[in-house]
């Protein structure tokens, strides 16, 4: 682990990760490259395969048709990634395996060649929970047959035995690891915090979770960033969220018991402190809101922009000023309502949803988080592009304030919006010596 961090027992969690040492607001407690990744399934022909960046156009690998990549580069530097599971992908063409599986066969070839940098994150990749014993009949089913689709997708390349010889003892069952894989692995984002893969970091595994965590974690490519949102006292343990922290307690503690197998005793769930708020406005009048959410959420899936733009106007119109912007459900629709402006280039309708959302994300994420951050940059950047250049430079300075606590100042969201600013302050610049 890093200087300031150490491994303990947490009371009542097990095995979690304390500082050593005072860690300040903004400092990067904590780097680390995956021992394995995969792109999403539903995003593989979007993003690459080797460095994780977002392309218009990609180069397919001629063999499997699956994988793509940024350039000749990127697919030469993943061929020692990819050549094993090039063949295993070839051997069930048309059928592509989940991404779970993908992901646990990668962790499978990683263990067959260690790399020289992987010696002190295996270590902790043996004391992972696999959790299957307090798991439901069904879930276990379910892990079943996932592992029976990992064997099938490894028969042409790894034989049984040798996937015995190389990996630790409680992973050598694939069921045992396909069920350490799906609790432990983290969700892979890109800049503006959209899922673009998985991975696993299994040093980084050992964190705790909390409703308002003190760390957050966000990615350059795949390598991921631990930051303290918080200043954090030596000998306190530090924590993430593991789930979308804008949810009812009900909501992330059913999450979090299905997923990860524990109930969360945070002070936020103990305290419900947020629900109130969430809930707040006519309940008649909000359920209309809850129960169209689903078919929204549809719409959205299959980029029916038009109709799901449609939708959002005339509900949000209905409900009125009878449910207050802070309701969790018409906070959701209204970010909908973004998402297909944006999509459908009404940049005007957009600013105004968009500028509807800020109160309840300062008020939801109090303390700098990335959520907060990149929502404030995409206001502004519409604001930008409506030539609202003072408006823009308040909301890019907003923004800059939580990026660069969570994100740090090397990294290229910091940059881009650094970028931004001075674009605003020149263009203000023009136009007040040219209005003299």
């Amino acid at each position: 682990m890093a200087p300031k961090l150490q491994q303990f027992v947490s009371p009542g969690k097990g095995n979690g990760v304390q500082a050593t040492a005072s860690i300040r607001r903004g400092e990067l407690v904590y780097s680390a490259k995956p021992l394995a990744s995969c792109v999403s399934n539903k995003l593989s022909k979007e993003v690459c395969h080797h460095c994780f960046t977002r392309r218009e156009t990609l180069l397919r690998c001629s063999q499997c048709k699956m994988a793509r990549y940024c350039n000749i580069t990127c697919q030469k530097r993943a061929w020692c990634d990819h050549k094993r599971e090039c063949k295993c992908l070839r051997s069930l063409l048309p059928r592509i395996p989940t991404d779970s599986v993908r992901l646990a066969a990668r962790l499978i070839f990683a263990l067959l060649s260690p790399s020289e940098n992987s010696s002190e994150e295996l270590y902790t990749l043996e004391e992972h929970e696999s959790h299957l014993s307090s798991m439901s009949e069904q879930k276990k089913q379910g892990l079943s047959h996932l592992a029976s689709m990992l064997q099938l997708y490894l028969t042409q390349e790894v034989p049984v035995q040798e996937m015995t010889s190389a990996l630790p003892p409680s992973c050598q069952e694939p069921l045992n690891l396909i069920a350490k894989v799906t609790c432990n692995c983290f969700t892979i984002s890109d800049g503006e915090l959209q899922e673009i893969g998985v991975g696993l970091y299994p040093s980084l595994s050992l964190l705790n979770h909390d409703c308002r965590p003190n760390c957050v974690m966000v990615f350059e490519g795949t390598n991921l960033q631990l930051r303290a949102v918080r200043d954090i006292n030596p000998e306190e343990e530090l924590t993430i969220s593991y789930v979308e922290t804008l949810s009812l307690t009900e909501d992330r503690q059913r999450q979090l018991e299905d997923q990860y197998h524990f109930t969360c005793h945070c002070q936020r769930c103990d305290s419900q402190d947020t629900d109130r708020l969430m809930l707040s406005g006519k309940e008649e009048t909000q359920s209309l809101l809850k129960e169209a959410l689903p078919k929204l959420e549809d719409l959205k899936a299959e980029s029916n922009w038009q109709a799901l733009l449609e939708n959002c106007r005339h509900l949000l119109s209905t409900v009125g000023g009878d449910v207050p912007e802070e309701n969790l459900y018409k906070l959701r629709m209204t970010d909908h309502a973004v998402d297909a402006s944006i999509q459908l280039e009404l940049w005007e309708e957009a600013v105004g949803y968009g500028k509807k959302t800020l109160p309840a994300y300062r008020q939801y994420y109090p303390d700098p988080h990335p959520v907060h951050g990149v929502q404030l940059m995409r206001v502004g950047k519409l604001q930008h592009y409506l030539e609202h250049i003072k408006d823009a430079f308040d909301t890019f300075r907003q923004a800059y304030e939580i990026i660069k606590v969570t994100h740090g100042d090397d990294h290229p969201l910091t940059a881009d919006l650094l970028m931004k600013m001075k674009e605003c302050h020149t263009e203000m610049d023009q136009h007040s010596s040219s209005s003299h």
